[in-house]
């Protein structure tokens, strides 16, 4: 039977606690709705349409969630979205970091059958238009936190299990832009109540 080590977490160094908070655009329905705000939300429903046409699956379904106004999170596939270049690379890296920290413990112990609890805490990765157009429009950027078991074998051998979580505060800045498009206009559609901030969760499972 494994010996399980209940010390710290292996590979927390560098993670937060907790995800991002949403940033700091005003309150849901707190302004008064003005009438450019509703040609924002038609242009909005117009972007929509485009993008589902495009094939932009990720993207239009988020921007469909955040005009419906519900506020309620919002789950994507994250099983797709590890599977992105820059995101996997992320996540192995602090696998790899899991598995150089276990088996410094192991060799200092007993060296027998050992599993070691690992959590990266959050991080965040940034994916870009080159990286995936789709993703790119529908999160930017987003928080990841890798949780699991590195198991070590008598011989020295590792393995990993672990859970995939990805989290974001989907909103549009106030006073930010992307290629020249303001994000206020749109961050005033939460502001107004004509849409809502919501959270984007996700998660997926593996070993390694």
């Amino acid at each position: 039977m494994d010996q399980v080590d209940l010390s710290r977490p292996l590979g927390r160094d560098g993670g937060w606690a907790e995800a991002e908070p949403p940033c700091g655009n005003a309150g849901h329905a707190e302004l008064p709705v003005r009438p450019y705000d509703l040609l924002t939300l038609a242009g909005g429903h117009a972007l929509r349409v485009l993008w589902s046409l495009l094939g932009l699956r990720n993207a239009a379904g988020v921007l469909r969630h955040y005009l419906r106004g519900t506020g309620s999170p919002y789950r994507v596939d994250a099983e797709a979205l590890l599977a992105l270049p820059v995101v996997r690379e992320a996540a192995e890296a602090q696998l790899a970091q899991w598995r150089v920290e276990a088996l410094a413990r192991w060799r200092a112990g007993a060296r027998a059958a050992a599993a070691y609890p690992a959590d990266s805490g959050w991080r965040d990765v940034l994916i870009t238009r080159r990286v995936s157009a789709d993703w790119w429009l529908a999160l930017r950027c987003v928080e990841f936190r890798l949780t699991g078991t590195v198991r070590v074998t008598a011989e020295g051998a590792t393995a990993v299990d672990y859970r995939f979580a990805a989290q974001k505060a989907w909103n549009f800045d106030r006073g930010k832009s992307e290629l020249g498009v303001p994000f206020t206009p749109f961050a005033r559609l939460h502001e107004t109540g004509l849409a809502r901030e919501f959270t984007v969760t996700g998660e997926a499972f593996g070993r390694a």
